[in-house]
């Protein structure tokens, strides 16, 4: 199964549909499985309640999936690494697709999608991803 970090933008916005509702499916239909970190999990829940997204079931059957380990592959220990330097929050995800040996970070993230690259991890939008034949 195919390893993704999927960036808190494109998480946020799978709430409203489109691609990045698309790449939520695939994980929820076991097509994909997301690479998570501590840092990651604190960031969506956050970013969803400062939106007033988190009032629904939807967050609580999110956080229910990543409490049972629904197709997810957690780390407690990332490296430290100082990579983005235009926005240096944007490093956890990297350092969590490198502590999981992910092929993907799935991002609307201009400072991560400038990257494009790193250490052999491709930095895609969500229609990118989906092109390469996961949907």
């Amino acid at each position: 199964m195919i390893r993704g970090v999927i960036d808190t933008n494109v998480f946020v916005s799978s709430f409203f549909g489109g691609n990045p509702r698309k790449i939520i499916d695939l994980w929820k239909n076991g097509k994909i499985l997301i690479c998570l970190s501590p840092e990651i999990v604190d960031e969506y829940v956050e970013v969803l309640h400062r939106l007033g997204l988190g009032k629904g079931g939807e967050l609580d059957d999110l956080l229910h999936f990543f409490a049972k380990g629904y197709h997810i592959i957690f780390t407690y220990n990332t490296p430290k690494l100082k990579i983005v330097t235009e926005d240096p929050d944007d490093d956890k995800f990297i350092e969590c697709a490198v502590a999981l040996n992910s092929k993907f970070i799935i991002s609307g993230d201009k400072a991560l999608l400038a990257m494009d690259n790193y250490m052999g991890i491709k930095i895609l939008p969500p229609q990118e991803f989906l092109r390469h034949g996961f949907e």
